[in-house]
């Protein structure tokens, strides 16, 4: 039997809840195809904080460097609670970054998918929604903003300062743009550049390789749009997209975006992906105000498995049962109070009922 090694960062908030549906998943898929997926859970942060004194403590590491892949739950506090934690370690700054860092997960893959017959949990009106939702983004995950150098004190003038630096090399933008393309590929042969070259000069260059690395890729037709441009096409006509390539920062704002253009960042998981090591997550919070209520839907975290079993294990097979699980569950009427409004005509179900639907159904596959 084949084993498979799985680090359980189950997280904050509804993180461990969301957590438990998604390894019935990966437990079932395992079982079927032989494999033992062995699921070493490790702490993770703010309730890591607490427990060990570190949101990413040594012995995570450990468990995280030996693990084939790593499948990790929505992390952080509400902001009152935040401040409870010394700056420095709050959980995404003291854990997920350093996660990122530590695995070089520079590609992040962000599915915004919404079939026409889910249309309903889009704020989008119908006619603008057409036929679906159905985009990629890929954002360079390790460089920029984010990672640059930051200096906070005060200045000559006896005033507070603070200074970050945006930070990009030909190697880090070359690398994003490959998986760019190659996925662009795959699909529709589109590429959407995202970028801000009128005004910021870091974009001049991600421009300028993106261009030439865009020369070995003659069949892809390559769209440059402004990060802003971007952000309002994503409302008026989201149709126009397919893969979209972007920078950290606007990467983390416009996934975001392409949550809120299906009704919930709930409906969207991710892979992070590294040379070496993958992580898996929700692109969601750790939503501290429905925690333990067992109403957060678990979509994101399943997907997240889904994504795994096809980018870590090479089951796309598998993979794509999952999704089609998920979907015929809520085709079937069914979905969580999160994602849904009381008056809606959905029959709303608990999270572990959700969890125990999807289960149902790809047992039928």
């Amino acid at each position: 039997m084949t084993v498979y090694k799985i680090a359980v960062l189950e997280g904050d908030g509804i993180g461990p809840e969301i957590t438990q549906e998604a390894i019935k998943i990966l437990k079932f898929v395992g079982s079927r195809n032989q494999i033992e997926f062995e699921l070493n859970y490790a702490p993770f942060g703010a309730a890591a904080y607490f427990s060990h004194g570190h949101p990413f403590p040594v012995e995570t590491k450990k468990i995280c460097d030996e693990a084939d892949a790593i499948l990790k739950g929505p992390i952080g506090l509400n902001h009152e609670d935040s401040k409870t934690i010394p700056i420095d370690l709050q959980p995404e700054r003291g854990a997920l970054l350093p996660l990122r860092k530590r695995y070089n997960t520079f590609a992040n893959i962000r599915p915004v998918f919404l079939p026409h017959g889910l249309a309903h949990f889009s704020p989008l009106k119908p006619e603008i929604i057409g036929n679906g939702i159905d985009l990629i983004m890929i954002r360079e995950l390790v460089g920029g903003l984010y990672f640059g150098k930051k200096e906070t004190g005060i200045n000559e003038d006896g005033k507070r300062f603070v200074s970050e630096t945006l930070e990009y090399n030909e190697d880090q933008i070359k690398r994003i743009a490959k998986v760019a393309f190659d996925t662009a590929r795959k699909r529709k042969k589109v590429l959407h550049n995202i970028h801000k070259s009128n005004v910021l000069k870091s974009s001049v260059l991600w421009n300028e390789i993106v261009e030439e690395v865009g020369k070995d890729y003659p069949d892809i037709e390559v769209i440059p749009i402004l990060v802003d441009a971007a952000a309002t096409y994503l409302c008026l006509n989201p149709s126009q997209f397919d893969v979209m390539v972007m920078e950290n920062m606007f990467g983390d704002i416009l996934s975001d975006q392409g949550g809120g253009i299906l009704g919930s960042l709930g409906l969207m998981p991710s892979a992070c992906l590294g040379p070496d090591k993958a992580y898996y997550e929700p692109s969601h919070g750790s939503a501290p105000d429905i925690a333990g209520k067992g109403i957060a839907n678990p979509y994101s975290m399943i997907g997240s498995v889904a994504m795994m079993l096809e980018m870590s294990f090479n089951m796309d097979g598998e993979s794509n049962k999952v999704w089609q699980a998920m979907q015929s569950v809520f085709s079937k009427g069914f979905s969580t109070p999160d994602l849904s409004k009381p008056e809606s005509k959905l029959e709303l179900i608990s999270t572990e009922k959700f969890g125990d639907l999807v289960l149902s159904e790809l047992e039928q596959t």
